[in-house]
């Protein structure tokens, strides 16, 4: 290997997909590729019927109108302000048009400058990172059951039972206050990325999304994760993106 192979420059491919699942009647997630600037997103609405599709879809529309900033923080700065405004018009929305009816959803954003990567979120959509054939959970669920297992009161298999472990605690559009969690990390090529909805990890245990994140393109990878959660009767909205660095010219 030389110096000229050493030195390509690293890009990142994506590719994501969105499913119903096999028991709403509605899709309330979005999620938005934009490879060009290095951002990705996910966002699991809740409301039903004019309410998490409008959620979900505004955070994204919002998010696509960024443009790159030389800077990193400026960068995050503009993220954070832009879901923040999405919050306040979600509010406005709820008032004027759903008599205050709570509506809201989550998001998970990922975005990735040099060999840096960012993640922001509110609410129990997920980041995971796939590395040497080992998955890790970047993002922190804001969620009831969350905060029982950091508190040590139930197991992490007891969390995936219990009785309320579709409450999250955190969203955007439901409060006038919204507090969005950053974390930042090193990239490096060959990292996968996966951003998701709670409708896949809820119906696909790590080690099965582990083999789908196994397939030769990210494309066969999503279409993997998306037919087995259907497979395991998904009873939730199913969105997935997937995020790979490699060096330029390599297929993926």
């Amino acid at each position: 290997m030389n110096d000229v192979t050493i030195r390509r420059p690293l890009t990142w491919a994506s590719a994501g997909a969105t499913d119903v699942g096999t028991v709403r009647p509605l899709n309330e997630d979005s999620f938005l590729c934009q490879p060009e600037i290095g951002l990705w997103t996910v966002a699991d609405g809740m409301g039903g019927h004019d309410g998490g599709s409008v959620a979900s879809q505004m955070i994204v529309e919002h998010l696509s109108h960024l443009n790159t900033k030389n800077n990193l923080d400026d960068f995050v700065n503009d993220i954070e302000n832009t879901v923040t405004d999405a919050n306040n018009r979600l509010l406005e929305y709820s008032r004027a048009q759903l008599n205050g009816r709570i509506i809201g959803s989550t998001f998970i954003s990922l975005l990735i400058k040099g060999n840096v990567g960012v993640c922001l979120w509110a609410g129990d959509s997920r980041l995971y990172r796939f590395r040497h054939d080992k998955l890790s959970q970047i993002s922190i669920d804001h969620s009831h059951v969350a905060e029982l297992v950091s508190e040590g009161l139930i197991s992490e298999e007891e969390a995936k039972t219990h009785p309320e472990a579709n409450v999250i605690t955190r969203a955007v559009g439901t409060s006038e206050r919204l507090d969005i969690d950053v974390d930042v990390f090193d990239v490096s090529v060959g990292d996968l990325f996966l951003l998701c909805s709670d409708g896949l990890y809820n119906a696909v245990a790590d080690d099965e999304i582990i083999q789908c994140l196994r397939e030769t393109s990210l494309e066969l990878s999503v279409n993997k994760l998306i037919k087995t959660a259907l497979n395991n009767l998904a009873s939730d909205n199913v969105s997935v993106i997937l995020v790979k660095g490699i060096h330029q010219n390599v297929s993926v």
